[in-house]
């Protein structure tokens, strides 16, 4: 193998590499802003469940005080 033919497969090898860390970067993107929906979404979800859990709590004292009023 000749220097213009180690040149040429570096060459090759390098491009094929380029095209793996351009996908690799693709990827990286988007299971960031995958991430970051789930992020947006469990902190929905928090917020929700607080929400009923304080609803809950509501109706437990509502419960408690008819309960009471029966004895």
């Amino acid at each position: 193998m000749n220097i213009d033919e180690r040149i040429e497969a570096l060459t090759m090898n390098l491009e094929l590499a380029m095209k793996g860390i351009e996908a690799l970067a693709v990827n990286q993107l988007q299971t960031t802003k995958d991430i970051q929906a789930l992020q947006r979404i469990a902190q929905q979800d928090g917020e929700n469940i607080r929400a009923l859990a304080g609803i809950a709590e509501i109706h437990e004292r509502r419960l408690t005080t008819l309960e009471g009023d029966d004895q």
